[in-house]
């Protein structure tokens, strides 16, 4: 599967954290990341990371690109509610389009990466058959 990871800047940390406590299993997936934010990760966990530009640079609309093209299939997004940033609407709405899981916060990652373990994660086949 292909995770893509995204930490705004009060939230990076956190992100690093979670990716630690669940390095088994995203280390099982394809991942990629907006520039800075795959940097600190890779860097913490040693997990491979095909790291795109930073989120102020273009990286956010790098993953939209994938996001549009059928290419990622899942999206953790730690976003900070307090500072919201002008290209998260229109990440959020390619989720929606085109059916990607999306967890905006912790909670909701942890679910998602729980169901990705047991392989619950795998409708997108049924909902998008020429994927198989």
């Amino acid at each position: 599967m292909n995770i893509a990871l995204i930490a705004h800047d009060k939230k990076k940390e956190l992100m690093v954290q979670f990716c630690i406590a669940y390095c088994g299993i995203l280390s099982r997936h394809n991942l990629c990341a907006t520039g800075t934010t795959g940097k600190l990760v890779s860097e913490a966990t040693g997990l491979n990371i095909q790291k795109y530009l930073s989120g102020a640079q273009g990286g956010d609309e790098q993953i939209c690109a994938r996001i549009s093209c059928n290419e990622i299939d899942l999206l953790l997004y730690f976003r900070d509610p307090i500072t919201p940033q002008p290209n998260e609407v229109n990440l959020l709405r390619l989720c929606d389009v085109h059916n990607i899981p999306v967890a905006t916060n912790i909670a909701t990652a942890e679910a998602l990466i729980h169901s990705l373990e047991h392989g619950d994660l795998d409708w997108r086949d049924i909902v998008n058959p020429t994927r198989i």
